[in-house]
Parts: structure tokens; sequence; C-alpha cells
């Protein structure tokens, strides 16, 4: 009788051992499956009327309670798994199944209740996870109570640590993009232009408008009290089609004046194929003129191209914390962000910012911004102290250095090739690798 009692209990352990690491493959797989599958195929399929696709969609809806669910749910059944083998072998064994149970439980889970079911779902993820999301749904809604619970108990204890709490963001959606595209560029499954643009249009919220606007000493101005001939001479030679207009002092920006505007108003001095007599005398510049637009040079490019696209203007003077002129923005600007250098047939004479040397050096501007002349190079150095190259030079030698010095750090050798009073105008950069 003792030992049919003893054949029946060990029987029924097995049993159950079995059936629960069956449960934690269930929740292992699910879990692969459904953080895994691309909800634009599972939204695809659920089009089709195919019901789990739909389930699926919903229980993803919520990730933080739904890896909450599964997580509960594996370790439940992992830790009663773990403890019936425990206390089977032991009762065979003696104090020596403690160590048994737990080498063969270790090799049963990583096998059957991990390896086999992630690999299964990660092969074709929107499939599993259209055939788990129905039981899966049940178990969440059966203990989204306890995993609230644990939430709870989990926050309460990062703000213990001063750590803030997160509003259910538990996964950086951006980043796990800007991850996944360097990921595929480095496989070689996404280009380099295309790695570019997408990473350019998601740092957008990142940078501000002092990174990449026209530094005011290269502005192009126009001194409102010039003659207007002068002025009109100004606008038809300059590559630009808008000017700002300062007067007395170019931190005195009056107006910006656009050259069809300017045009148009000669054009109404004509008469016939010449200029009526006296007619430019009389011109006033200051009734073509649009009103300056100036914005703080704190201004995430984010936010400055909505406001241009809500103002329909293209154009923007920037200003420091005490309403000093830095430089100057527009919408072609933030773009070339995405998409990269725009040119036009005016741009066709302009000395290109990176060009090929000997030896493997590169010719650089030294106004050329760093991201730039990474995107150019495909490089990685660091902009977080500097936006130009000639900056982070400067930040790094923590001196202003003359022609013919070099230096080396960040991986790459730097040589002063043409500076012009205290501005680096021209460096020769090297890979030392």
């Amino acid at each position: 009788m003792e030992n049919f009692t003893f054949d029946q209990a060990f029987w029924f352990s097995c049993a159950s051992i079995a059936l629960l690491l069956l449960c934690s493959a269930f929740f292992s797989g699910s879990e692969t499956a459904l953080t895994a599958a691309s909800r634009g195929k599972l939204r695809a399929r659920a089009d089709k009327g195919e019901g789990g696709a739909t389930a699926a969609l919903k229980v993803t809806e919520d990730t933080e309670r739904l890896i909450g669910a599964v997580l509960l749910g594996n370790n439940l059944v992992n830790i009663l798994a773990a403890s019936l083998a425990t206390a089977l072998f032991t009762r065979i064994f003696g104090e020596s199944g403690i160590a048994m149970a737990t080498l063969v439980m270790t090799l049963l889970v990583l096998v059957f209740a991990e390896v086999l079911p992630k690999t299964w779902a990660i092969t074709r993820p929107e499939e599993a996870a259209a055939r788990v999301s129905p039981v899966i749904s049940v178990i969440v809604m059966v203990l989204t109570p306890f995993v609230m619970l644990v939430r709870m108990l989990v926050r309460l204890i990062l703000r213990l640590f001063g750590m803030k709490d997160t509003d259910g963001q538990m996964l950086a959606v951006r980043e796990e993009i800007a991850g996944a595209i360097s990921l595929g560029h480095s496989e070689g499954t996404v280009e380099k232009e295309d790695r570019d643009r997408i990473l350019g249009a998601l740092d957008l919220g990142d940078r501000t408008v002092e990174e990449i606007m026209l530094h005011r000493s290269q502005i192009e101005m126009i001194d409102a009290d010039k003659d207007p001939g002068e002025i009109l001479t100004q606008c038809l030679e300059s590559n630009h089609t808008r000017l700002p207009v300062f007067r007395d002092d170019p931190e005195n920006i009056i107006g910006v004046v656009h050259a069809k505007n300017l045009l148009r108003a000669v054009n109404k001095l004509r008469d016939g194929d010449a200029l009526k007599e006296g007619a430019m005398s009389g011109f006033d510049l200051m009734e073509v003129v649009n009103e300056p637009y100036f914005v703080p040079e704190t201004t995430t490019l984010d936010d400055q191209m909505r406001q241009f696209l809500r103002r329909h203007t293209h154009f923007a003077l920037v200003v420091d914390e005490y309403g000093a002129l830095q430089g100057l923005i527009t919408l072609e600007d933030i773009l070339e962000e995405i998409v990269g250098e725009i040119t036009d047939e005016f741009d066709e004479g302009e000395d290109q910012a990176i060009r090929a040397a000997d030896n493997g050096n590169y010719i650089v501007d030294g106004a050329m911004t760093i991201r730039d002349l990474n995107r150019a190079a495909d490089w990685s150095l660091p902009d977080e102290e500097a936006n130009t190259i000639a900056g982070l030079v400067i930040h790094e030698a923590q001196m202003i250095p003359v022609p013919g010095q070099v230096f080396s750090f960040h991986g790459f050798r730097f040589e002063i090739a043409a500076r012009e009073a205290n501005r680096i105008t021209e460096l020769k950069i090297r890979p030392l690798a």
C-alpha cells in the first residue's frame, strides 16, 4: 500500500512539473511574440478579420501591464515547479536531492520553458501573437490587480531612491527606434542616407536653433541709410532672397527685405523700359521691408519648424537671453538636418565644407558643424561641448591655436591649416585608426 501511494505521488508530481513547465513555455513564448510582433502587420491581419490579431493589438496597447502579468504568471509557475521538484527529489535522494533538483530544473526550464518557445515565437512573431493573445488577454485581466500592486510597490521603492516616476513609459520609443536604425545600418540592411534622415528627424526635439544657426559674423545685411541704388545692387548680387535691414548699428535690425518685394517696388518706378527720372532718389526702403521675426536661441528645432509653418515664414533672427543678435535660421536649415545639404544654382560656386586630401586627410572648414562633419564622413566626434569643428579644437586645446599646430584627441589628428584673427577657418583632419 505504501509503495502504491509513493508511486502515485511520484507520477502526480512529475505530471504537475510537466504541466507547469508547459505553462512556463507558454508565458515565455507569449512574451517574446507579443513584444516582437509588428503592430503594422498585426493591423493588416486584423483588417482581414483575424480575431487573434485584433486581440493582440488590444493587449499590447498597455505594454507595462502586459509584461507585468506575463512575468508574474511565469515566475509563479517556475517557482512552483522548482518547489515540487525539490520536494520530489528530496524524498527520493534525501538532502542530496536539493542539488539534483536544482540541476535538473535549470536544464528543463532553460531548454523547454525558455529557449525553445522563444525561438519558435521569434521566427513567426505575428502568427504566434495572434494565437496566444486570446488566452493572454484573460490572464492579463485576471492578474491586473496584482500587477497594479507590484507596480505601485516598485514606484514607491524608486521614489525612495530618488528616481523619478516614469508615468508608465517604460520603453523609450524614440531611443528604441534610433537603436534599431543604427543596428540595421551596422548590419547593412539600412542605407547610410536613410539612417541619417530618420535619426535627423528624431533629433529635432533635442537640438536648438543655436546649434545650426548662421552666426551673426556671417550674416549679409543691408544698411537702411545706403543709397537706394546701392541697396538694389546689393540685393541683385546677393545669393540670398531675404536680407536683414539695420540702421546705425548691425544689432539694430529694423526689418527684413525680400528681393521679390524690392523688385516689384522698383518695377513700379519704370516709365516704359527705363526708370522715371529721379525715381530712385525718392525710393523708401522701409515701404517694402517686412517686420523682423526674432526667436530665442534655446528654441528647439522641432518647435521652430512648427512656428515657421504656422506663421507661413521661412526666416527668423536668433537672439540670446539679453536680446542681442546671435544669428539667423531658416526653414531650409532645419530641413537640411533631416535630408542633408540642399544646394541650388546659387550654391555651385561655393567652396565645399569638406574635401578629401592626400594621405587620408580631409580639409574641413572650421565653421562646419560637428554634426554635419559626422554625417558627411560617417564619424562620431562628440558635439556636447561645441557646435563647430573649430570650436571643438579650441575646447580641447584650451587655447586659440596657430596655423601648423597639431592636436590628437577622440581618435583623430587635427592640424590647423588656416586662421583669421581669432577664428580657425580651415583644418586638416585624419583618423588615427
